[in-house]
């Protein structure tokens, strides 16, 4: 990002169970955004609650307590109360990244993969039967989405038990078609491929290729010390992981979002920062 840009406003959404948002944020503002960690719930009350923002991140967890299903009820929940505002966000060049839990409830709302709010895929039980906790190689294709290079390669650590991208064969081949495969596991064997999905599928995007969801973490791999190899020499300053948020946050500047204030994660106090209008729950 230009050092005379704006830094945008990031929004790492949260919920009962989510588990991520701390280093979310860290690794947004290492990557040039000013981020905020804001309530599922004080989002749905705010009026025109994403106005401020030029990226809404969903992160990982186990959105209360991956009841019924993974990510089902916070992806309820928002088609119900914040499907016409998610939309508009989207459609006036806003960034959405959504990451392991996020991907499931961006996937069981309908944002991923078709752009609306029908679900035209899912995430379902791994096929090792059991969660899986391992570092992955993804490999970017030819895609939409600005947020990875053909060819480029991220080592980056997956944590689910619900990660199996499913779809119907025809959907897996629009999918294809329309450059809105992202991410790919490295190979088709286990455990290369961790769950079992369809095609190796990774990540996906939307049709405008500004939203992503994924299943590996990388907020995980800002560092070099988070490679699991680091003290034998492997491993980058910084982690692979950082170039996804660095180009989300570049593609977010482009929007226009402006904010007068600083607001940070305040880890040190254990407070949620809000954007104007929206209450903290």
């Amino acid at each position: 990002m230009s050092p005379t840009a704006p830094s945008p406003l990031a929004l790492v959404l949260r919920g009962p169970g989510t588990n991520c948002d701390r280093e979310t944020c860290h690794a947004l503002e290492l990557a040039g955004a000013r981020a905020e960690r804001v309530h599922v719930r004080a989002l749905i009350d705010a009026p025109r609650p994403l106005d401020p923002a030029g990226l809404l991140v969903l992160p990982g967890g186990f959105s209360f307590g991956d009841d019924i299903a993974a990510g089902r009820v916070m992806a309820t929940a928002m088609a119900s109360r914040l499907g016409p505002d998610l939309l508009a966000f989207v459609a006036r060049g806003g960034v959405v990244l959504g990451i392991c839990n996020g991907f499931q409830i961006l996937v069981r709302l309908g944002l991923l993969p078709g752009g609306g709010l029908v679900q035209t895929a899912t995430l379902s039980d791994n096929a090792s039967d059991r969660f899986e906790s391992r570092w992955v190689t993804l490999v970017a294709g030819r895609s939409r989405c600005p947020f990875v290079e053909p060819g480029e390669t991220f080592d980056l650590p997956v944590a689910h038990r619900e990660g199996r991208f499913v779809a119907p064969p025809a959907e897996i081949a629009r999918l294809e078609a329309a450059g809105q495969i992202a991410l790919r596991y490295s190979s088709s064997q286990y455990p290369a491929n961790p769950n079992g999905s369809l095609a190796d599928i990774a990540g996906v995007c939307d049709p405008t290729g500004r939203v992503l969801g994924l299943m590996p973490h990388p907020e995980r791999h800002v560092h070099r010390h988070h490679h699991p190899r680091w003290t034998r020499g492997e491993g980058t300053e910084p982690g692979c992981g950082l170039s996804i948020f660095r180009r989300a946050v570049e593609q977010a500047a482009k929007v226009g979002a402006a904010a007068s204030s600083e607001p940070r994660c305040d880890e040190r106090a254990g407070r949620t920062t809000k954007p104007s209008g929206v209450r903290s729950a």
